[in-house]
């Protein structure tokens, strides 16, 4: 696998996931020159396919109201070209392996590329605190400290601080996701796995709060989903509280049957995660919401790459229908373009377990979105591509990650979460959740009994 390293890259490439000191003051100056706020290389690159990076999108989309469906501000676009299994080769190396895999399994599916938009942005606070997490952050035994209210590596040295931006990335600091999941079948059925509500809130963007005062619990993210649905799963719900340290992760849920709320032993890894139905694991989440101290992180190199990204189009239709294919979401509806990735490889530590002992993930430059992730099962075969679709929330102001989901390359099933293109909310931003909101007595009140 070739891959296209710029000069930022060849130093971290270097990397193997071994303990990085933080960035050198003069290292941390190139996010006020050279590099976005957040990390990205402001330069386009030299075919001009890239752009430059020149503040991200902050413009309010036409028509969008708070806390209601969400417009696409690219609706006018056409495609630059298409991909397909027929001319895949051409573009071999703007192609993840899962990407290449898919194409050449399923005849009908298709990458759209569109023109690339870098719309990354962020508040100035976040952009702020990203800076000094520069210099002060490290990652000492797997556990992030010196870490508060922005990306804690803009300057990564080691694969595992990507994956840690990623799991740290900006995407507000409370919201709720409206959402759909389904499960789809090898013979091309449908099955909703949940219906709800999630409310989430990430204590470490609280822009009222400090390092110091985050430190005290270090509790980063916070997540209640309710499910409405199926009629077998309605009144169901999970609370988790997830920390800096992952082995303090904490999450407990209810089951209507029990009538009870029962902790969960170990919220984590390639543990099935009941807010799936047990379908997905917990680490498979947007792509990746899982521990690093279960492997060995070695970025790979930067690359160019066709991702999902501004997907705003995945939120117009009106019906899910409209957007599953048979073993992934209907090409009609997803937007590609070309951007620059970091590329990572996760390789199962010695003494560790998981179904999936190799890994690659692919995380945009200028957001830490993970957008594309690939899993090789005990015998080295593809096993499964993991996917993020991303939609620019100008009012945030940030490009999120919505839906998710992946595809069984080996028995054909796949995976659609977090789905709300038929919901009238899409990722409203709410004010500041009361801390007793992600608690299990506040979640048996909730749950149907």
């Amino acid at each position: 696998m070739k891959h296209s390293i710029s000069t930022l890259a060849a130093l971290a490439a270097l990397a193997t996931g071994a303990l990085a000191s933080a960035a050198t003051p003069d290292e941390a100056a190139k996010l006020k020159t050279e590099l976005t706020p957040l990390g990205g290389e402001k330069a386009g690159n030299k075919d001009g396919s890239i752009p430059a990076w020149t503040g991200g999108y902050t413009t309010p989309i036409a028509g969008d109201k708070a806390g209601g469906r969400r417009g696409d501000p690219f609706k006018d676009e056409k495609p630059l070209y298409v991909v397909t299994g027929k001319n895949a080769d051409q573009y071999g190396a703007l192609l993840s392996d899962g990407t290449k895999a898919m194409l050449k399994k399923y005849p009908d599916y298709r990458l759209d590329v569109y023109q690339t938009h870098r719309t990354a942005a962020a508040p100035q606070w976040v952009y702020d605190n990203t800076f000094k997490n520069a210099t002060r952050a490290k990652l000492t035994a797997d556990v992030v400290s010196g870490a508060f209210g922005g990306i804690p590596f803009p300057i990564p040295k080691t694969g595992a601080e990507v994956m840690w931006n990623h799991v740290l990335r900006w995407r507000g600091t409370s919201w709720q996701v409206p959402l759909n999941q389904y499960q789809l079948t090898a013979d091309g059925k449908a099955v909703l796995t949940t219906a709800g509500v999630a409310d989430e809130q990430m204590p470490y963007y609280f822009p009222e709060s400090s390092l110091e005062q985050f430190s005290k619990t270090n509790e980063q993210w916070l997540i209640r989903l309710i499910n409405s649905g199926p009629p077998i799963r309605a009144g169901e719900a999970i609370v988790g509280r997830n920390s800096i340290d992952a082995s303090k992760d904490q999450a407990w849920v209810y089951l209507t049957g029990q009538r009870r709320v029962r902790k969960l032993p170990n919220p984590c890894c390639d543990t099935p995660t009941p807010s799936t139905a047990g379908v997905m694991s917990f680490d498979e989440l947007s792509t990746w919401t899982g521990r690093t101290d279960r492997f060995d992180w070695k970025i790979v190199g930067k690359q160019e790459l066709l991702i999902p990204y501004n997907g705003n189009k995945l939120l117009q239709p009106k019906t899910d229908a409209e957007l599953l294919g048979k073993a992934y979401l209907n090409p009609d509806h997803v937007r590609w373009e070309k951007h620059r990735v970091w590329v990572v490889e996760a390789s199962l530590r010695t003494g560790q377990r998981h179904q999936a002992p190799k890994s690659r993930y692919y995380c945009d430059e200028d957001t830490w979105n993970c957008v594309l992730g690939d899993r090789w099962d005990a015998n080295g075969q593809l096993w499964k591509t993991l996917w993020s679709q991303t939609f620019v929330a100008p009012d945030l102001p940030g490009t999120v990650i919505g839906a998710f989901g992946y595809t069984d390359l080996i028995s054909g099933t796949a995976f659609v979460g977090d789905l709300s293109t038929s919901k009238a909310a899409q990722y409203p931003l709410k004010p500041r959740y009361q801390d007793s909101v992600f608690t299990p007595d506040a979640m048996t009140g909730e749950g149907a009994r």
